[in-house]
C-alpha cells in the first residue's frame, strides 16, 4: 500500500512539475512528528517574522483518515495527492525534518533547493544508510537522499557521520547548527510549564523530575519489553519522597502502557520536557545531546547493550562516549541517582557535537540556505 502511495504522490507531482516555480514558497516536510518546537517550527517562525515567505506544511499524519467518513477521506486524498503535491512541485525551498519516502519517486526543478534538517543533533546511534536496511528501502533511502541539495548537522566534527548516513558528500553537509535548539537555549518561563505539568499530575508537586525516555529496537517484540525493566514500585520506594518517574516513550514504540506508578508524558512536547526536568534516563536516544547541552545530568540504563550493538551499534564507542554513568539493571540505576557523579566528559561531550551555544541556528540557516540563494 505503501509503495502505491509513493507512486501516487509521484504521479500527480510529475503533472505538477510542469507550473513554474514560485519564488519564496517554501514548503516543510514533516514525515517526523517533531513536536511544536522542532526545526520546522523555528524556521517557519523566523519566516514568519522576516515576512514575504508563503509556507506550506506537508504531514505524513495528513493521511490518517478515518474511512467511515467517505467525504471526509475523500477530501483529505485530494489534497494530499494533488494540493501537496503541486505546492511541493513549484517550491522554490524545501525544508525535512526526517526521510520523505515519497521523495524517492521525485524530481524538483533545478531551480528548488531541498534541505534535511533531521530531528536530532551531533552523532550517537547509527542511523540512515548506515544502519543495516533492507535492500529495497536502502535503495529508497538513498534515492531521497540523492533529491537532497544540502544536509544540515550540528558541529563540523560529525559532518562525515552525516555524509555516510544521508549518502550525499560531504560538502553537502553543512554544520550551521540545529534549529530546534534555539527554543531550548532561548529564556523561558518554566515555572508556567511547571505549574501545567502539576496541574494535570499532581505527582509532581514538591518533587524532583526524572524523565525516563528510551528509544526504540529494531524489533517490536523488544519495544514491548522496555518497560519490563523498570520497577516503579521500587522507585516509588526507594526515591518517591524527593522524585517523580516521567515516562516518555518512542513514537516507535508499541507498548501496552506506562505503568500506574509512573507519569506518562508520552504525548508532552520533548523540548519542554529538557526545560522541565531535572535527570535524564536513557538508553541509546538522542534526547542526551539535548541534556548535555543545557548541562543536565544523564543516566544511561543500557540493560541490552550488548544485543543492541550486535543488532545496530554506534557512530563511536558506547562505553567511551557517553556523558554520564551506564547501568545494567534497575538496582544499579536506583543506586546512580542516589549517589550522582559529575560526568567527566560531559564538556567534552558537548563540544564534539555543538559548535554553537547561541540561538541563531535557524538564521545561520536561512542566511545560508535561502539569503545565500536569490
Amino acid at each position: 500500500m505503501k509503495k502505491l502511495f509513493y507512486s501516487l504522490f509521484g504521479f500527480f507531482f510529475r503533472i505538477c512539475r510542469s507550473f513554474p516555480v514560485r519564488r519564496n514558497r517554501v514548503s516543510l516536510v514533516s514525515p517526523h512528528k517533531g513536536g511544536n518546537h522542532d526545526s520546522l517550527m523555528e524556521i517557519c517562525d523566523y519566516l514568519n517574522s522576516k515576512g514575504g515567505f508563503e509556507i506550506i506544511f506537508i504531514s505524513s499524519s495528513q493521511l490518517d483518515f478515518d474511512s467511515r467518513h467517505i467525504l471526509a477521506s475523500i477530501g483529505q486524498i485530494f489534497n494530499f495527492f494533488i494540493m501537496k503535491a503541486m505546492m511541493l512541485a513549484t517550491s522554490e525551498y524545501v525544508f525535512l525534518n526526517d526521510n520523505f519516502m515519497p521523495m524517492a519517486n521525485l524530481r524538483f526543478s533545478e531551480q528548488t533547493v531541498v534541505t534535511q534538517l533531521w530531528h536530532a543533533e551531533g552523532a550517537f546511534k547509527k542511523f540512515g544508510l548506515m544502519t543495516d536496511l533492507p535492500e529495497d528501502i536502502r535503495t529508497r533511502q538513498q534515492q531521497c537522499s540523492d533529491r537532497l541539495t544540502y544536509v544540515i548537522c550540528s558541529s563540523k566534527n560529525v559532518v562525515p557521520v552525516y555524509s555516510k548516513a544521508f549518502g550525499v558528500l560531504e560538502k553537502q553537509v553543512l554544520p550551521l547548527g540545529s534549529a530546534r535548539v534555539d527554543y531550548l537555549l532561548r529564556e523561558h518561563n518554566t515555572d508556567a510549564l511547571r505549574h501545567e505539568l502539576e496541574f494535570r499530575h499532581p505527582g509532581c508537586v514538591g518533587k524532583k523530575l526524572i524523565l525516563y525516555a528510551p528509544t526504540f529496537r529494531d524489533d517490536p517484540y523488544d519495544d514491548r519489553e522496555i518497560l519490563s525493566h523498570i520497577s516503579p514500585g521500587l522507585f516509588s520506594k526507594e526515591l518517591g519522597n524527593e522524585y517523580a518517574l516521567l515516562v516518555k516513550l518512542h513514537p516507535q514504540v508499541h507498548n501496552g502502557g506506562t505503568p500506574e506508578s509512573a507519569i506518562d508524558v508520552t504525548n508532552y512536547d520533548i523540548a519542554d520536557l529538557t526545560l522541565l526536568c531535572d535527570l535524564l534516563i536513557t538508553d541509546y536516544s538522542s534526547v542526551c545531546m539535548n541534556f548535555a547541552l543545557l548541562n543536565k545530568p544523564c543516566i544511561f540504563f543500557a540493560f541490552d547493550l550488548d544485543k543492541y550493538e550486535r543488532e545496530r551499534s554506534f557512530c563511536f564507542g558506547y562505553e567511551d562516549y557517553v556523558p554520564g554513568p551506564i547501568v545494567k539493571n534497575f538496582d544499579e540505576l536506583i543506586e546512580a541517582i542516589k549517589n550522582p557523579q559529575t560526568a567527566d566528559n560531559m564538556q567534552r561531550f558537548r563540544e564534539f557535537n555543538f559548535d554553537y551555544f547561541d540561538c541563531d541556528n535557524t538564521k545561520r540557516i536561512v542566511e545560508r540556505i535561502i539569503s545565500a540563494n536569490p
